[in-house]
C-alpha cells in the first residue's frame, strides 16, 4: 500500500467518523432523557479525537514526500 493510498483510506474513515459524529449529535438533541443524552454526548467525546487524528494522518500520508509540507509536530520524531 502506498502514501497516497493510505491517505485515502483515512480520508474515508475520517469521513465515515464525521458522518456518525453528525448523526449522533442529532440523536443528542432529539433525546428527551437526560441520561441518555449525556451517553450520546460522551460517545461524541470519543468519536472526536478518532476523527481530528484520521484527518491529520490523511494530510500527512498525503504530503509526505513534498519538501514544502511542513509536517505536523504531533508525527515528527
Amino acid at each position: 500500500m502506498t502514501l497516497l493510498e493510505m491517505s485515502a483510506s483515512y480520508r474515508r474513515s475520517a469521513d465515515a467518523i464525521h458522518g456518525r459524529i453528525v448523526e449522533l449529535r442529532g440523536l443528542e438533541r432529539a433525546q428527551e432523557d437526560p441520561e441518555a443524552a449525556f451517553r450520546l454526548h460522551r460517545r461524541i467525546d470519543e468519536l472526536t479525537p478518532l476523527w481530528r487524528e484520521a484527518r491529520e494522518l490523511a494530510v500527512l500520508t498525503a504530503h509526505y514526500y513534498d519538501r514544502s509540507y511542513h509536517k505536523h509536530e504531533k508525527y515528527t520524531l
